[in-house]
């Protein structure tokens, strides 16, 4: 029976090879978007645009806690973390 649904379900290769490779770019975004080094470089470049006048407090505010937020938001999730402030 393995060969019959393996010839009934060949049509469906792309579909499951499209489905496949988006999960792994996936994967790699958030592994990227978690990394340290990156968020220390958005966190400095967010900095020296305030620093050169691009960025209001409040704006510079915004942004650092936008990059803090999705650093400490879990893997593969996509609401914010429940803040109490």
């Amino acid at each position: 029976m393995g060969l019959l649904s393996s010839i009934l379900s060949l049509p469906l290769a792309p579909v499951r090879g499209v489905i496949w490779l988006g999960e792994l770019i996936q994967d790699q975004v958030e592994q990227q978007l978690q990394d340290p080094a990156t968020v220390r470089r958005e966190l400095e470049e967010i900095d020296a645009a305030a620093t050169a006048g691009r960025l209001s407090e409040e704006e510079r505010k915004q942004a650092q806690r936008a990059v803090l937020d999705r650093r400490l938001r879990p893997p593969g999730g996509t609401a914010a973390p429940n803040r109490k402030e």
